[in-house]
């Protein structure tokens, strides 16, 4: 059975269902900013002086935590990004969350790195918009 839904065709088999065209960039996207962020996390804990710190800014916090914050929250997009793949319900909703909590994340990032931080809130924002915009598993708009 076949259902068409604002010019994107999913296919329902077997109680499965197959990715919508917003979903799936949201998905690709998710792991390509996930894995961007676990590198940006491996970087600050490995060296501390690979990013320059600017003074007297309003977010002053160790490097290094920093780096495991953005390790955790990239894994977790990551494996977020695969989830939506498979067309789990719930990926949905913890990729929207994520994604947030990810730009919010970057944003304090801003005084080490400015251009990368600034590259994954745009990212983040994208896969939000993405995810908000996919059509309902109930094939309705």
């Amino acid at each position: 059975m076949a259902s068409h839904s604002a010019g994107a065709q999913r296919t329902v088999t077997g109680g499965e269902v197959a990715v919508s065209g917003w979903v799936a960039f949201a998905a690709i996207v998710m792991i390509f900013g996930g894995i961007m962020a676990i590198f940006q996390g491996i970087a600050a804990i490995a060296q501390d002086d690979v990013f320059a710190a600017t003074r007297n800014f309003t977010f002053q916090w160790n490097l290094t935590g920093w780096g495991w914050l953005h390790l955790i929250l990239g894994i977790v997009v990551t494996l977020a990004g695969f989830a939506l793949f498979k067309g789990v319900t719930w990926a949905r909703v913890v990729g929207i969350i994520v994604a947030g909590l990810s730009m919010l994340a970057n944003f304090a990032w801003l005084p080490w790195y400015p251009f990368w931080a600034i590259t994954l809130i745009i990212v983040d924002a994208v896969i939000i918009a993405a995810l908000c915009a996919a059509p309902r598993r109930d094939g309705s708009a």
